[in-house]
């Protein structure tokens, strides 16, 4: 069951599909396929501009991506923290509403999980991203505060659960965990969280919610729900395992039973460059790349191309701004042939700094520690 209209999407392809579940196309300079997933190729970001294009806009998927026809689509609003029954908006209801644009990262909370193992020799479970689960879209739509108060918000609502459409989840044990859910205190409900339908100016395409998704500003991604289909109201703390066994941090360096729900995204840095790329020696090259903070607009970035040697700071490309990435450059010339590295370190507006390494947990999320990125420089 879902939505009216909803059904599995399908991708027209000339040879075996990498991921089935997606629906756009994933070039393989593009995109790297991890099961349902596609992450973004850093390489392809270099010459596109500020916002992600929808085109190269990771996808975080725990099933597939479903179609679901925009006419036949509602969003039911439910709940003890309302003071009536249950209230229905279709699109044109919402879209007749005031609407908000807002410029904004959605991050998967396993960005740069890979690292975990490959830098630090710790074992975690999940997707093994590098960094290009994040993008960032100019994202328009209705604020989730002026649904909830044409809904009836009762003054004593605490929580309230987004739910997606998309196909009941299964985990890698076989436990079933029903429709992807996650709760949200009503103080951040009530502060910038949007009901976006349109993504970069285009209505939302089906990879990444079509018609209507939950945008959560600086929150992990699993926060802004996809293909929303209902929101229930609560007075009391609602819980899923997305908000239990899930986006929680386990391990040592974290209290016995885990910490609080997770949600702040949090510091990092990448270069617009292929793994291993080639640069020429006695060119001049110029070094590219993205930062970004959940918790506030970065300030500064660093560069290192001997391997943390030595650093320098790099020229910021756009004004810092919360919720979203900034761009920066510094110029390179290598004179030595061989392997090397580079490293990116940023400096947000609360005085914190990438560190070394990042403090493990066992589901490897909100990796944070400077990545070595290797380049080979070649002679020519």
């Amino acid at each position: 069951a879902g939505a009216p209209g909803a059904r599995a999407a399908s991708r027209a392809t000339g040879g075996a599909d990498p991921a089935p579940g997606i629906v756009k196309p994933l070039p393989e300079d593009a995109f790297v396929v991890h099961g349902t997933n596609a992450e973004t190729r850093w390489s392809a970001l270099r010459d596109t501009g500020y916002h992600t294009p929808n085109e190269l806009f990771f996808v975080r998927n725990h099933t597939v991506t479903p179609t679901i026809d925009a006419e036949d689509w509602r969003l039911t609003v439910w709940g003890d923290g309302l003071r009536g029954g249950a209230v229905e908006f279709g699109l044109d209801e919402l879209r007749a509403l005031p609407a908000t644009v807002h410029t904004a990262a959605v991050e998967c909370a396993g960005n740069g999980r890979g690292f975990y193992a490959t830098q630090q020799g710790e074992t975690v479970s999940g997707t093994a991203w590098k960094l290009g689960a994040i993008g960032v879209a100019r994202w328009r739509g209705v604020r989730l505060a002026e649904v909830l108060r044409r809904a009836g918000l009762r003054r004593d609502a605490v929580d309230l659960q987004p739910r997606g459409l998309d196909d009941p989840y299964e985990d890698s044990s076989g436990n079933q965990l029903g429709r992807v859910r996650r709760p949200l205190p009503l103080a951040k409900a009530l502060d910038d969280v949007l009901l976006a339908y349109e993504m970069n100016g285009e209505p939302l395409p089906p990879d990444h919610g079509h018609p209507v998704r939950v945008v959560v500003p600086s929150w992990i991604g699993i926060a802004s729900v996809k293909w929303v289909g209902d929101i229930e109201v609560s007075t009391e703390p609602l819980y899923s395992p997305w908000n239990t066994d899930l986006y929680r941090l386990f391990g040592p360096d974290h209290p016995e039973g885990g910490s609080a729900p997770l949600t702040r995204q949090t510091l990092k840095s990448a270069f617009e460059l292929d793994w291993d790329a080639p640069l020429v020696a006695g060119e001049r090259h110029r070094l590219t790349g993205r930062s970004w903070s959940g918790d506030a607009p970065v300030r500064s970035v660093e560069v290192s191309v001997d391997g943390g040697a030595n650093w320098r700071p790099a020229h910021l490309r756009d004004t810092p701004r919360a919720d979203r990435w900034v761009r920066w450059s510094v110029p390179w010339t290598p004179t030595t042939p061989g392997p090397a590295t580079l490293l990116a370190r940023a400096t947000d507006a609360t005085g914190a700094r990438q560190p070394e390494r990042a403090t493990f947990n066992e589901q490897g999320y909100l990796f944070n520690a400077v990545v070595h990125h290797p380049v080979l420089v070649t002679a020519g």
